[in-house]
């Protein structure tokens, strides 16, 4: 127990101090980025005859601050700010805190992303195996060229075919071509609600799965083939053990790989599928973060780059620890 806290610790004293490397790169990156509005307001009330004073107070009346001083003054700032968990104001929404932008747009990813991880996950690794089982016949070729084809095709473009045949006028118009819930149901916990969300999120997490799938497939059927020639294998054989215990012992050994991978995926999904997002008007932190690009809110963006930031590396630390638990090899190590 003493060990696992200290491994615990060890983990998150350097969470923390990546947390504060990649802020910090992060945030230098964003003020090296052209055309900031607040200063762009600024610069034209000086111009119109304002002076200093009366155009830094116009500013701040309509986008709630004016980042005056040095770059080095304003990170000291920010970084004063985080520590008492203020992300800041948002320069589009006019003095919207950022939390509250991103609380409110977080849930809609997480179901999105999500839900799209786990079916490809799942789907990917099943036939992962199978076409490394019978990657000699016309089944394994047909499955590792189905991965290799859906891996090499952009989420977008998956997206638009998707719309174009189920979403669509000339298509068979089944599913909703875009938003996040119709604007008659009234948010709750009710199954009108949840099922109408349901409802809308199927085409874009059907895109990012098979997006993502392919990339599950090829990982684990590569897996399963260097496995396949481990002398455990032949011993589980020469013992009698039951098929079934033998593709138990292969699909576990063959999935650890593939397993901090998923758990980064978790982590990444808080910067959700930008791409999918924008095509369906699916409003989450994607369509969130390609808006606040678009608008160089500068608040907004260092607010979402630190959520994507401090999940990754949680995601990270979660998959070190839980590692120990699905490999013994490394416990005892």
């Amino acid at each position: 127990m003493t060990t696992l806290l200290r491994r615990l610790a060890g983990h998150l004293a350097r969470g923390l101090v990546m947390i504060w490397v990649v802020t910090t790169f992060t945030f230098f990156l964003v003020q090296a980025m052209p055309g900031d509005p607040v200063s762009a307001q600024y610069e034209l009330l000086l111009q119109q005859g304002m002076s200093p004073d009366q155009a830094e107070a116009q500013t701040a009346v309509t986008y709630g601050f004016v980042p005056t001083g040095s770059v080095w003054s304003q990170y000291t700032h920010y970084l004063w700010q985080l520590l008492h968990l203020d992300l800041g104001v948002s320069v589009k929404a006019q003095g919207v805190k950022v939390s509250d932008q991103v609380l409110s747009a977080m849930p809609w990813t997480v179901v999105l992303v999500f839900s799209g991880i786990l079916i490809s996950f799942l789907v990917g690794v099943t036939l992962g195996v199978v076409a490394a089982l019978r990657r000699s016949s016309a089944t394994g070729h047909a499955l590792s060229l189905s991965g290799s084809l859906l891996h090499g095709v952009p989420p977008f473009a998956i997206g638009l075919i998707l719309i174009s045949l189920l979403a669509s006028a000339s298509g068979m118009q089944i599913f909703p071509s875009g938003g996040s819930v119709d604007a008659e149901y009234v948010p709750g916990f009710n199954g009108w609600y949840i099922s109408n969300v349901a409802w809308h999120a199927i085409l874009p997490a059907l895109a990012y799965a098979l997006s993502t799938y392919g990339g599950w497939l090829l990982a684990m059927k590569s897996s399963v083939v260097s496995v396949l020639g481990d002398d455990f294998l032949l011993a589980a054989e020469l013992r009698g053990l039951s098929p079934f215990t033998r593709f138990r012992y292969l699909a576990r050994n063959a999935i650890l790989p593939l397993f901090t991978v998923l758990a980064l995926s978790f982590g990444l999904m808080f910067g959700g599928s930008v791409f999918i997002e924008r095509i369906f008007n699916y409003q989450g932190l994607g369509v969130l973060l390609f808006n606040s690009i678009g608008a160089r809110d500068y608040s907004l963006m260092n607010g979402a780059f630190l959520l994507i930031t401090i999940a990754v590396i949680l995601a990270n630390i979660l998959a070190d620890l839980l590692y120990t638990v699905i490999d013994p090899r490394v416990r005892r190590a």
